[in-house]
């Protein structure tokens, strides 16, 4: 049967790989569960925000910058409240040391903080009075 596709023998030549209606061919399209695959880090970053597991890391991260920034003899009398738009809440139980540091230390602590925490904007720093 001359057609030009049989080799010598009249057998036609060996393909490849699979032919198309063969079930061993690799399928092009993905099942459901290949099409719902997601990257780690995809995943990784939904169950750090469901467990707020970044909020927790933001937070120590700014509590260790001011533990660094601050003099020892505040740290007792201090508490950072956290940073929010921008600006960093400092609660102090002592009035005195509220108005000295407002006064005298807002804007070395501001830098101080600024390099510790390069990736995170601090527009200013409040006081407040409180106790615990």
């Amino acid at each position: 049967m001359g057609n030009g596709r049989e080799g010598a023998e009249g057998q036609r030549p060996e393909r490849l790989g699979p032919r198309r209606d063969d079930p061993r061919r690799p399928s092009v399209r993905l099942t459901p569960v290949e099409q719902k695959v997601e990257s780690l880090a995809e995943v990784l970053a939904r169950l750090f925000v469901s467990r707020g597991w970044g909020r927790k890391t933001e937070r120590l991260q700014l509590e260790q910058a001011w533990q660094e920034a601050a003099d020892p003899a505040w740290r007792g009398d201090t508490r950072l409240l956290g940073l929010r738009r921008g600006v960093l809440e400092v609660e102090v139980r002592n009035a005195v040391l509220l108005q000295e540091l407002a006064q005298f230390h807002r804007r070395p602590l501001l830098r101080r903080l600024r390099q510790l925490l390069p990736h995170r904007t601090i527009g200013d720093i409040r006081f407040r009075a409180g106790a615990w």
